[in-house]
């Protein structure tokens, strides 16, 4: 890069956001693009990803199109940027009427940064208007989605290479906090990134987050609520059924001073943009949530992440802690883990795919698809068939997927039941050597780990003759899945 490009670069990160340096990867994501590389850039959570793709855009012509995965988070980063003064910029989602979408649509090209959703992007109609733009950079966020979630649920993030290709191969960038080699492999071979592509790669590590983890023998409810007084305020709880997130929400209302709401797919939309703003006003103390909630969001002072439930893999458990401790004043990420909580993930893993019977029908009858439910096996099954897959090759490709997936979840078994560092293994999983421990490094390094912050108090209230959890345990039973 030449020295008046660079200049130009300092000038636009200051004048634009108000910033005079960059942080680590920063500018090298941004130098990537600029001259004419794809790239794929992968930082830690809460280390500013999104000003990789905004710099640069304003030194390319035409639109920035950023696919994005997750409604509430296109929308926060849409109004995080209108906040910032940028008033180019459209998110076209589901949230919107057909007569809201089509006069975006006609009006795409008065737009700088576009947001949409893989599933967006499929529509034909849309898809058209696009091709009469100017794409000059496209940003995949999220990018580890494309393995994640791709071959789970959602198999439009497969398509995404199609997607390049008819908007005439624009330079793009994928971005990520947590994706180990093979799957940045499969990222950039998914995106046809052939060539002239750069890896812009920094450790996963955060050493302002204590790791901690508890074993539990039958008493998960009294450890989980012993930990929300000792913690305080600022905290999500990540659960892996919609049920429990609402039973622990609804005891943290009755039984402690702090406010709390569950968060999920079930949530009507109007009510998840209450609430994420609230959390962020610090309105709301204590969020109980499935995997749906915390993706992008900007909330720097969030103080721990509890997992009540076993994440599927360390991948998304990075990404789900890493969401604590963005002004690396210190946090705190505890797993509370019971032997056997990891049936609870392989029940919900082999309900995403579906079984051989379910697939050789589907390839016989395919016309029969259109009546069933829109559910994640149904949506894999039609990728397969649309994309003329041969059904051994579909039935291998599962088979493959579903072995890959049971080791991410011995890892995270390991990690939860192993005395050694906890931090250590982590970074090993991605192919990283811990070169210095940080004070108060994790629960097996040190059993009498401090509070890294000055917790707000707050107290239990016991409001029942009988014990809290006596009764919640009675009322809800939500370590198992409801029957279908």
């Amino acid at each position: 890069m030449d020295d008046l490009l660079e200049k130009q670069m300092y000038e636009r990160l200051e004048s634009r956001f108000g910033f005079t340096s960059f942080r680590p990867g920063q500018k090298e994501a941004i130098e990537t693009a600029l001259t004419g590389y794809h790239s794929l850039v992968m930082l830690p959570t809460g280390t500013g990803k999104s000003l990789c793709y905004q710099l640069p855009s304003y030194f390319l012509p035409g639109a920035t199109l950023i696919v994005s995965p997750l409604l509430s988070l296109m929308e926060d980063q849409v109004e995080t940027m209108k906040k910032n003064g940028e008033k180019s910029v459209v998110a076209l989602n589901s949230f919107m009427s057909q007569k809201e979408k089509k006069m975006v649509v006609s009006s795409l090209h008065t737009y700088k940064f576009i947001f949409m959703s893989p599933e967006m992007l499929q529509q034909e109609w849309i898809l058209d208007h696009l091709k009469n733009l100017t794409v000059s950079l496209l940003v995949v966020d999220e990018a580890h989605c494309i393995s994640q979630w791709g071959m789970d649920f959602r198999p439009d993030y497969l398509k995404l290479g199609e997607l390049r290709n008819h908007l005439n191969d624009p330079l793009t960038m994928a971005l990520t906090a947590t994706a180990v080699k093979t799957v940045r492999d499969e990222i950039i071979e998914n995106l046809n990134l052939h060539g002239k592509v750069k890896e812009v790669i920094y450790s996963v590590d955060r050493p302002s987050i204590q790791l901690r983890v508890e074993q539990c023998t039958g008493d998960k409810d009294t450890r989980l609520f012993n930990a929300i007084e000792a913690f305080g305020r600022s905290g999500i709880i990540y659960f892996s059924s919609k049920k429990g997130a609402d039973a622990i929400a609804r005891m943290i209302r009755e039984t402690t001073e702090y406010t709390a709401e569950s968060y999920h797919s079930d949530i009507e939309a109007k009510d998840k943009k209450k609430i994420q703003a609230q959390f962020l006003t610090n309105e709301l103390d204590i969020i109980c949530a499935t995997s749906a909630f915390g993706m992008g969001i900007d909330k720097p002072d969030i103080r721990y992440v509890i997992h009540y439930h076993m994440p599927a893999n360390p991948e998304m458990y990075l990404q789900e802690i890493g969401r604590a401790s963005r002004d690396r004043k210190g946090g705190i990420a505890l797993l509370l883990y019971e032997n056997g909580d990891e049936y609870l993930q392989n029940r919900l893993q082999e309900e995403s795919l579906p079984e051989e019977n379910e697939l050789r029908y589907a390839y016989r009858h395919p016309k029969a698809l259109e009546a069933l439910n829109d559910d994640s096996k149904t949506r894999l099954a039609k990728y397969f068939i649309n994309q003329n897959i041969d059904i051994n090759e579909a039935l291998n490709r599962i088979s493959e997927r579903k072995r890959y997936k049971k080791q991410q979840l011995s890892v995270m078994v390991q990690y939860a039941s192993v005395d050694r560092c906890k931090r250590k293994m982590l970074l090993n999983y991605f192919n990283e050597e811990l070169n210095e421990y940080p004070g108060d490094c994790c629960s097996s390094c040190d059993s009498q780990l401090s509070l890294p912050y000055q917790r707000q108090p707050g107290h239990i209230e016991q409001k029942r003759e009988l014990a809290w959890e006596v009764i919640l345990n009675k009322l809800f039973k939500f370590n198992e899945l409801p029957k279908k």
